[in-house]
């Protein structure tokens, strides 16, 4: 029998204890051995929980357990959850983890600690997606040359629902809080952040390269207005927010961002609050993972997968892919070499000569104009619309800086790249 301990018992601790109690039968004869939860660990007692597992809020009955082989971890947070999952490796307990962000900045220093234990954390991205087993052992033939992915629901449904009932963003995000995909303080989900934990977990994957979240371009969608979506359809794109992750010579780019991507690409069809993953191979070229990216059965049904892997071998794949240090390491390309087309609406006071002394300025920092589009705002101002060819981020943002100086200028520019 393996005995699990849970910290964290919220929605999806709950529901990780409910499918081990639900699916007790085919849990035991896929694992080989039964499962059962022995402790679980909140921080309120008196809350009603709909589980009947035994409960405590001392951390210390789970980690100082020696019958507990696997401690899953479902706190949340970055360095409590961090000194917790220390303490149960050092007890040499395997560990299955759904905390993006821990380790967004803790995954190699844990890949350290964890040596030949255990350590999964399949949940921790695209919640029921198993992309983490894709990306280490399906494709692990495989050079990744690419990673492009919706992984927010929450950003995504708010997109979708713009792009095709016209509402505005203010109005969108009040709707996803009310139906609870949206926090109170949405900024973790809406400013990219919660993208951009999922995408260096995947980039260490696929490329070996240790960067924190305060190493990469990170972007979010609360600029994107009606303006930019009727742009985008009128010339045959959707906007989405994206991780992107993409290999050029010995140099990765990491990068969230919203996106203007073609509507032919399959991952623009991905809509509501689904999350959608490309993943390019040398040899198998592109493969594309789909479903529910949190929810609480969703995010449990991967956290229960880990805990029967665990249970059939008890050792660990190598954590983080690889089983010894990658011959010639690659490097995280710089923000501001980053190369990509540009859609940029500039609102202006409606006089004479705007439009020239705007172009100067481009031609001045080497953007090349693909498309111009001139809309009216108001009675005496109006929003003036550019594609560029492909131009280099450094030069983007002078220019951007040089426009939004100009005296008829009455708003920063908006800016959001084309893939």
């Amino acid at each position: 029998m393996i005995k699990v301990g849970i910290i964290g018992v919220g929605t999806v601790g709950t529901s990780v204890a409910q499918i081990l109690r639900d699916n007790a039968n085919i849990i035991s004869a896929r694992a080989g051995v039964d499962i059962v939860v022995k402790c679980g660990v909140v921080k309120n007692l008196s809350k009603h929980r709909d589980i009947e597992i035994p409960l405590s809020d001392n951390i210390n009955d789970v980690l100082e357990d020696d019958e507990i082989d696997i401690v899953v971890e479902l706190m949340g947070g970055v360095e409590e959850a961090f000194e917790v999952v220390k303490k149960a490796l050092r007890s040499k307990k395997a560990v299955v983890t759904a905390n993006k962000a821990l380790l967004a900045y803790h995954r190699y220093e844990l890949q350290e600690i964890a040596q030949d234990l255990a350590f999964e954390y399949e949940a921790s991205v695209a919640g029921g997606i198993p992309i983490i087993n894709a990306l280490r052992d399906g494709l692990s033939a495989n050079h990744i040359k690419s990673i492009m992915g919706i992984m927010n629901g929450t950003c995504n449904y708010m997109m979708t629902k713009m792009s095709d009932e016209g509402v505005d963003y203010d109005t969108i995000l009040k709707e996803a809080q009310d139906l609870g995909y949206a926090e109170a303080d949405p900024t973790f989900d809406v400013g990219g952040f919660d993208t951009a934990h999922k995408l260096l977990i995947l980039a260490s994957i696929a490329y070996g390269i240790d960067a924190k979240p305060e190493d990469i371009l990170i972007e979010g969608i609360q600029n994107v207005s009606q303006e930019d979506i009727s742009f985008a359809k009128e010339f045959g794109y959707a906007i989405k927010l994206l991780g992107i992750a993409k290999k050029d010579a010995e140099e990765v780019e990491l990068r969230v961002h919203a996106c203007l991507i073609s509507q032919d690409e399959m991952i623009a069809k991905i809509d509501g609050v689904m999350n959608g993953i490309s993943v390019v191979g040398d040899k198998v070229g592109e493969t594309l993972y789909y479903g529910p990216g949190a929810g609480g059965n969703a995010t449990a049904s991967a956290v229960v997968a880990n805990i029967i892997d665990i249970a059939r071998s008890g050792k660990s794949k190598p954590m983080l892919g690889f089983d010894k240090p990658l011959e010639g390491k690659l490097i995280l390309k710089p923000t501001d070499e980053i190369e990509s087309k540009y859609y940029l609406r500039i609102n202006v006071s409606d006089k004479k000569g705007v439009l020239a002394k705007i172009t100067k300025i481009f031609e001045g920092n080497n953007i090349s104009v693909e498309t111009m589009l001139q809309r009216p705002a108001t009675s005496h101002s109006a929003n003036l619309l550019f594609s560029t060819h492909i131009a280099v981020e450094k030069d983007i943002q002078n220019m951007i800086k040089e426009i939004e100086a100009l005296d008829f200028v009455n708003s920063k520019p908006v800016m959001i790249r084309i893939v």
